[in-house]
């Protein structure tokens, strides 16, 4: 099923919308949680949560792309979930992501403030841009997605040593961007 018929059954407000939004996303759903959490049962209750999360905010919105939106609510569903069990968990790949970033986003103000937190958003989008396809895959799989480097050495078909480099490469540009600019805190 297409994603606009699946949108339109939310706009009916029919229960077949979630079990068409699982059919065709569930998989990619639960691959992100489970990236953020290492835990099925937690990633699981998250994309549920998310699915909820639709069901309440479609309509009045129109999503595009669909895939994008969900994978967004059940992003952040994960890293609430995490967040919660952070005291009690330690290791997951997403720690290991966040703590390559640390050095170019660390800050001894709250990134959480809201027009920080644009700003950093806004020079994220700049850089990416800057990137070659390849590299914006690369950097988005790794600290979006939170895929391992063995994931993503398999997937760009190189060893684990070049993704590594090539990551640090990418994390030292964005360092030296927003240093540049004046963003770096």
């Amino acid at each position: 099923m297409d994603d606009e018929r699946i949108i339109e059954l939310f706009w009916a407000r029919s229960e077949t919308a979630i079990a068409a939004l699982e059919e065709k996303y569930g998989a990619l759903c639960r691959r992100v949680a489970q990236q953020i959490l290492g835990d099925s049962r937690d990633g699981e209750e998250c994309v549920s949560d998310a699915y909820l999360g639709v069901w309440n905010t479609v309509p009045p919105r129109r999503p595009d792309p669909l895939a994008a939106y969900v994978c967004r609510i059940v992003r952040n569903q994960a890293l609430k979930r995490y967040h919660a069990n952070r005291a009690q968990k330690r290791g997951s790949q997403y720690d290991a992501a966040l703590e390559e970033l640390a050095d170019c986003l660390a800050s001894d103000t709250s990134v959480e403030d809201e027009v920080e937190a644009r700003e950093l958003s806004r020079a994220l989008d700049r850089f990416l841009a800057s990137l070659d396809r390849e590299s914006r895959v690369l950097f988005v799989r790794r600290y979006w997605y939170s895929d391992s480097i063995e994931s993503l050495a398999a997937l760009f078909r190189v060893r684990e040593h070049t993704i590594s480099a090539r990551l640090w490469r990418l994390r030292q540009k964005l360092r030296r961007e927003l240093e540049r600019k004046g963003e770096f805190l």
